[in-house]
C-alpha cells in the first residue's frame, strides 16, 4: 500500500504563517530554544507581527503547552523539544551503508481505538517507515537508530530480504516522483524569496517536505534526486536565521 501522495506545491508554498507559527519556527531553529519576550518581540517585528498579536500568542501557546515560561521567558515544551529533535534529523539524517535487509514491524496489538491507531501511525511515519498493508511496515535498514522499545508492546519487530526488487518495493511505498517534483519547486521558491516573512514561510514548507523524505539508500532512489540540495537550502538558512537571532538579541 502506497503513501498518501505529497501534498499540492500550492498547500506547501501559500500557507500563510500565523504569529504562533513564526513564535514556533524561530524557537525550532535556536538553540537553545528558549528568548525572552522582549527578544522575541524584536525578532517577530521584522516578520510583521506586532507587539500585541504577539502577547496573545504567547499567552495562547503557554496555556495550550506549547512553550513553557521560565525566568528567563519562553522555552519549547518537551514536546516540541522532540519535535525540533526530528527536524534537526531531517537536515543531517544519520545513515549507515546498506547491506540488503529490511526493518519490518508487524502490529500484533488489537482493540486499539481509532486516536490509538492514529497515534502509532503517526510514529511509525515519523519513524520513516511505510505501510506495505494494513499493519505490515517496513524500509530499508540503513538509518543509524534503532527502533522504540515501546513498540514491543504493540508489534512484532524484525529484518527481512523482501523477494521483490529492492527498487520496484520502494517505489510501490513512497510516492519518489512526487517527492522530488515538489522538492524542485521548493528550491526555486526559495531561491526567489525575498522578504523576511515570505523566506520563512517557504522554508516552514521545506522543514515539513524534508520530515516526509523517506531517506532511501542511494542505490533506491530516482535519477537527480534532490534531496540532499534541499537539506543544503535549509541548512544554509538556518545559519542566516540563527545570524538574525543573534543580532536582534544582541540589540534588544
Amino acid at each position: 500500500m502506497r503513501n498518501e501522495p505529497a501534498p499540492a506545491t500550492d498547500d506547501l508554498l501559500l500557507r500563510p504563517l500565523s504569529a504562533r507559527s513564526v513564535v514556533l519556527s524561530l524557537l525550532l531553529g535556536t538553540h537553545p530554544p528558549e528568548l525572552s519576550a522582549k527578544e522575541l518581540g524584536r525578532l517577530l517585528e521584522g516578520f510583521g507581527v506586532g507587539g500585541s498579536t504577539l502577547r496573545a500568542a504567547l499567552s495562547r501557546m503557554a496555556s495550550a503547552g506549547d512553550l513553557r515560561r521560565t525566568d528567563a521567558g519562553y522555552r519549547l515544551s518537551d514536546r516540541l523539544l522532540e519535535r525540533q529533535h526530528r527536524q534537526d534529523e531531517s537536515v543531517r539524517p544519520r545513515t549507515r551503508p546498506w547491506d540488503g535487509d529490511w526493518e519490518l514491524v508487524v502490529i500484533t496489538a488489537t482493540g486499539r481505538g481509532p486516536a490509538e491507531r492514529a497515534d502509532l501511525r503517526t510514529r511509525l511515519v515519523a519513524l520513516r517507515l511505510a505501510e506495505l498493508r494494513e499493519g505490515v511496515w517496513l524500509r530499508p535498514a540503513n538509518l543509524e537508530r534503532g527502533l522504540p522499545a515501546a513498540l514491543d508492546a504493540v508489534a512484532e519487530r524484525c529484518t527481512a530480504r523482501p523477494g521483490r526488487p529492492a527498487g520496484e518495493l520502494a517505489a510501490s511505498l513512497w510516492p519518489l516522483d512526487a517527492w522530488s517534483a515538489t522538492a524542485r519547486v521548493l528550491l526555486d521558491h526559495v531561491g526567489r524569496a525575498g522578504r523576511p516573512a515570505d523566506r520563512l514561510a517557504a522554508f516552514a514548507a521545506v522543514v515539513r517536505h524534508l520530515l516526509a523524505d523517506p531517506v532511501l539508500p542511494p542505490g533506491l532512489l530516482p535519477a537527480d534526486w534532490p534531496g540532499e540540495a534541499l537539506r543544503a537550502a535549509y541548512a544554509g538558512y538556518r545559519r542566516e536565521l540563527a545570524g538574525e537571532v543573534r543580532a536582534r538579541v544582541a540589540g534588544a
